[in-house]
């Protein structure tokens, strides 16, 4: 039998804490003790020969071990904007349905840039809550000592949203990234109506005209307006090219 209880538990939303992994250990494990976290996802450096945070890594899983909170690793490169954005859209679309809290102050200067960027991209559902922990004291710089202890304050900070295309534009850019970054507007034609990208209303002597209008109108010129493809004349053919701007989307988008 369901009681109220269980039915609640069911559906009760968890408290996700994301938090990037520096010279900080205070600054993950209160905020996650104080505001009753579930779990906590910690960002790590993907080349751990070349991560001076380790044996941070190891105290953070120890102290949350005892509050009996879960740990979730996530490898990324620390160094990397895209892949930084990247491994928090990762954790978000994994822990679709909870309230997410990503601590902004954690880590390094690009990975503050980096996870604020995500939570304006990707908060659809406005579940995710960036914040920022105050320390109570800075001992002074020593990698074998966090940088600073105890926290004074956790600072809401509000997550304006940043546009990003729709979700049509974001697969047809998959498809030219899968590409190589280059492909003619016929091949792109043709993928984009398998994959119901583009739809086509028109009679079968039409149709090629039709399909060459819509991945225009729909995907040709919305990813030009993003400045993420050029189209330049080869030959007979067009051809569609992936700028610079665009393989960096690609990075944090596919």
């Amino acid at each position: 039998m369901h009681t109220a209880h269980t039915i609640m538990a069911k559906i009760a939303k968890l408290r996700i804490h994301i938090a990037p992994v520096g010279y900080e250990v205070d600054r993950i494990i209160l905020p996650a003790k104080q505001e009753r976290a579930d779990k906590v996802w910690l960002l790590v450096h993907e080349n751990k020969s070349n991560d001076k945070a380790v044996p941070f890594i190891t105290k953070i899983i120890k102290q949350l071990e005892k509050l009996q909170i879960e740990t979730v690793q996530e490898s990324h490169d620390r160094q990397d904007l895209f892949k930084i954005i990247r491994a928090i859209k990762n954790i978000i679309e994994q822990e679709k349905g909870n309230e997410i809290y990503v601590n902004l102050a954690s880590g390094s200067k690009i990975q503050a840039i980096g996870t604020m960027m995500a939570c304006m991209m990707f908060n659809d559902d406005s579940n995710i809550h960036p914040f920022y922990v105050e320390a109570q004291h800075y001992p002074g710089f020593d990698t074998k000592q966090p940088l600073s202890t105890g926290i004074k304050e956790i600072v809401d900070v509000p997550p304006y949203s940043i546009k990003i295309p729709d979700q049509k534009l974001i697969s047809a850019l998959q498809i030219i990234s899968e590409h190589s970054g280059k492909l003619t507007k016929k091949e792109m034609a043709t993928l984009a109506e398998n994959k119901e990208i583009i739809t086509i209303n028109a009679k079968e002597k039409n149709h090629s005209m039709a399909r060459f209008a819509s991945l225009d109108k729909n995907i040709i010129q919305p990813l030009e307006e993003w400045g993420f493809i050029v189209v330049e004349k080869i030959g007979r053919n067009r051809w569609i090219k992936i700028t610079e701007e665009g393989s960096n989307a690609a990075e944090f988008l596919l």
